[in-house]
Order: structure tokens, then C-alpha cells, then sequence
């Protein structure tokens, strides 16, 4: 049976269970910034030093020193992250330097969760900037971070620029030629970055439902991606968690409670039938010559001698001065009575009240002539008789 230790045990680690879900289902939304500012990071991201479950395989997201977000993508480096739109599944990225052209001339998202809808090949050209109107030529875009004081960088796309007529002027050299994301030449500002999508895990229909999206079991092997907390859904499964345990520990409780008792008054109705049983069986198997001795008649302790001790206190035999039932010295002017068939001496008061329960010698246990004997099979026979 449980101890009232194990049972407090029991309840303080459910107790502890149910803390623990909810603590870390709250804290995975988090933020490189202390005062809340920049993008929230939550799933599919997560932060590096967050636990697991907070996030997907492949959308690990850390702070610099800055407590800017960081997202950091094989073969390109580190970009910071300005935001994160959840429900188009869309995250904005920019290079801390803010110069993207000059990132994107080895631009690659393989080995990544991530894609864009639209890209370009773009041809890279610097331009010596005495006496050239770069900027005139068709569809060129120049590229400030990447130019200095004597030379210009533009990007123009490559099918434009070999389009005829439209040349470029003999000052400008080929620096590369690259594959980009098309919202770049765009122009609409660089501090804006670049977005890119993903398509796994699928959480749209979730984020606009205004529910919570999520592993649905922090233990399978398998990505399994669920939605909770939706609007007039109920309570969230960590209220859930609470109410059931609240009433499933009382519930347990008291059936351990009864099962107690139930246990105890079975273990004492076996343990009366065992001890009856043992009785019977006691009284069965006893053997028929037993004999069973009582205590003496009143006429047959009066017929033992007694003697009165005199002033000397002398008896006749010196070692006998003590009585054995009371363990009191004999003393002068008392009387003793003695059994006549072994010569033992006591007090009248205590031997005649031993003898009437005893029929044997509290000394030497021999029964006095005159005792009463009763076996088992005098019993029955006087019993059929009286039937008789």
C-alpha cells in the first residue's frame, strides 16, 4: 500500500508537471531586444539558446552584440533579420553593412528551408566615372555601397544589356555576373532588404485563424505540426491539463483511501477466521491422553498441615525461608502450611489461594494427592452417560 510519503511525492511531482507545461509553453515567444523592440521570435524560429521544441529543424535564430536578430544562411553568412510576418510565412532579411548587391554576387538558399519567388541574372560592371553617364544606360542600377570615389558600380540585367544598341560604354569592365532576388533591383529602397518565404512547416492557415502554432507532441520522432488555442476553442490545453489533474488527484486519493479500508477490514475478517480456524484444528489433533489438572477442594487444602513459626523462626528445613509464590522471608509468629508430599513450605494465605487454581506444587510441580484429573475422553463419556 502506499504511505502517506509517497503519496505527497506523487502529488507534488504531478503538481510540478503542470507548472512546467505551462512555463514552457510560455516562454518560447522571445526577443533579442530587452525592451521588446524588433522582430518576435516564436515558432517556426527559435533562438539558439531556447529549447528544442520551440522550433523547427533549420530556423535557428541568434543576437549579436547590437540585440539584433541574426539569421545566418549557408554559403551567404549572417544577415540581420527586420522582420518576421507569420501569416505569409515571409521573413525580411538585410546585410548588417546594408550593402545586399554586394552579399548577393554568390547568392545560394540551398541547404535551407528558405526560397523567393522571383529571381534575375544581373551583370556587375564598374565604370570609371570621368566623363561617362553610367546611370543613362538602360535598366542600369548603380550601386553606391560598392563604388568609391573614382569608379561606379552598376548592375544591369544581363538580357538588357545584351539587347542591341544598347551597349555599355568601353570604360566599364565585367566584375560578375549573378543570379538575385528580383525585388532587389526593384529600387524601392535597400534598408528594406530582401524578402524570402518558406513552405514547411505550413502555419498559414493557423496564424489566420489567430490560433498557436506548434509540434503537436514535443516527443515524436516525426514533424508532426498542430494548431492550438484558436479563438472560442476552449480553454488552452494547459488549463486543460489543470482542471484534469485537479480532479483526477482527489479522485485517486480517495480511491486509495478506500481501498484501505476495504484492504483492512478483509486482512481482519481472515485474520479472526484464521485464529478460529487455528483453534479448532488445535482442539481436533489433541492427543486423548492429555490430562487436564484444576485446583484443589477447600477440604483437601485444610487437611495440609500447618505449622506456627516460633520467636526463632526456625523451620525444618533451613533453606526453605523464603516463600516462593510471594518471595517474602518467612517471619516469626507466622503460619506456614506445608504440601505433605514433598515437604514444601509457604504462606496459608498464598498456597491456599495457588491450590485452588493449581493442583501442582508451586516448587517442585508435582500434584498433591487429591487433585482432580480431567482427560478428554472422561469428558465425552460422562457427557453420554448424562445423555443417557
Amino acid at each position: 500500500m502506499f504511505s502517506s510519503h509517497q503519496l505527497f511525492f506523487f502529488f507534488f511531482l504531478i503538481f510540478f508537471s503542470v507548472i512546467h507545461i505551462s512555463t514552457s509553453v510560455n516562454t518560447c515567444p522571445i526577443s533579442c531586444h530587452a525592451t521588446g523592440l524588433g522582430p518576435v521570435i516564436r515558432f517556426p524560429f527559435r533562438r539558439n539558446d531556447q529549447p528544442f521544441p520551440c522550433g523547427y529543424p533549420g530556423f535557428e535564430l541568434s543576437c549579436n552584440n547590437r540585440s539584433q536578430t541574426i539569421l545566418n544562411l549557408p554559403k551567404l553568412g549572417n544577415f540581420t533579420v527586420q522582420n518576421i510576418n507569420y501569416k505569409s510565412q515571409t521573413i525580411w532579411i538585410n546585410d548588417p553593412d546594408y550593402c545586399l548587391p554586394k552579399r548577393f554576387r554568390s547568392f545560394s538558399l540551398s541547404d535551407t528551408p528558405f526560397s523567393v519567388e522571383n529571381l534575375m541574372e544581373f551583370t556587375f560592371y564598374n565604370c570609371s566615372s570621368v566623363g561617362n553617364t553610367v546611370t543613362d544606360v538602360p535598366g542600369s542600377r548603380m550601386v553606391s555601397c560598392m563604388s568609391g570615389d573614382k569608379f561606379t558600380v552598376v548592375a544591369v540585367p544581363t538580357y538588357w544589356s545584351n539587347v542591341s544598341g544598347q551597349g555599355i560604354p568601353g570604360s566599364c569592365s565585367v566584375i560578375d555576373t549573378v543570379v538575385i532576388p528580383f525585388f532587389w533591383p526593384s529600387w524601392s529602397g535597400l534598408e528594406q532588404g530582401v524578402p524570402l518565404k518558406w513552405d514547411d512547416p505550413d502555419c498559414m492557415s493557423c496564424e489566420e485563424r489567430g490560433g498557436t502554432c506548434g509540434f503537436e507532441n514535443d516527443n515524436t520522432p516525426i514533424w508532426s505540426v498542430g494548431c492550438a488555442n484558436l479563438p472560442g476553442s476552449g480553454l488552452p490545453r494547459s488549463a486543460k491539463y489543470g482542471i484534469v489533474i485537479g480532479v483526477a488527484i482527489p479522485g485517486l486519493l480517495s480511491f486509495i483511501g478506500i481501498a484501505c479500508y476495504l484492504c483492512g477490514r478483509v486482512r481482519n475478517y481472515y485474520h479472526r477466521r484464521s485464529r478460529h480456524s487455528g483453534t479448532e484444528f488445535m482442539s481436533t489433533i489433541m492427543p486423548q491422553s492429555m490430562i487436564i489438572l484444576i485446583g484443589l477442594d477447600t477440604s483437601t487444602i485444610e487437611s495440609y498441615p500447618k505449622t506456627l513459626l516460633g520467636e526463632s523462626g526456625r523451620l525444618p528445613k533451613p533453606s526453605d525461608n523464603t516463600c516462593s509464590i510471594c518471595l517474602c522471608e518467612y517471619q516469626p509468629k507466622e503460619i506456614l502450611r506445608t504440601i505433605p508430599e514433598c515437604n514444601h513450605y509457604f504462606h496459608v494465605s498464598c498456597i491456599d489461594e495457588w491450590l485452588r487454581l493449581n493442583a501442582t506444587c508451586p516448587m517442585c510441580r508435582n500434584s498433591p494427592e487429591g487433585s482432580a484429573a480431567v482427560t478428554p475422553s472422561t469428558s465425552t463419556s460422562s457427557s453420554s452417560s448424562s445423555l443417557l
